[in-house]
């Protein structure tokens, strides 16, 4: 079931919790604590967004995932 289109801006905290989680996620990896405090302060920012305020199908969170995966994938497929 696909819901109604979410805000840019929850869309862009999204995909930088995205970024932010594979880079931490790649070896010999750098500043990790600066990049542990930033995948929880945009893991805040996504969880607490008030998109969420009204009742939401608990699957529009993976549909959000979903999106900016896939939206990723196009976009590294297209380069």
């Amino acid at each position: 079931m696909r819901h109604a289109p979410f805000p840019d801006d929850l869309v862009a905290a999204q995909r930088s919790w995205v970024h932010t989680y594979e880079a931490l996620a790649q070896p010999d990896v750098r500043r990790t604590t600066a990049l542990r405090r930033r995948l929880v302060r945009l893991s805040a920012d996504v969880y607490f967004h008030p998109y969420w305020a009204h009742p939401r199908p608990a699957a529009g969170r993976a549909d959000l995932l979903d999106l900016v995966r896939r939206a990723e994938r196009e976009r590294a497929g297209a380069a």
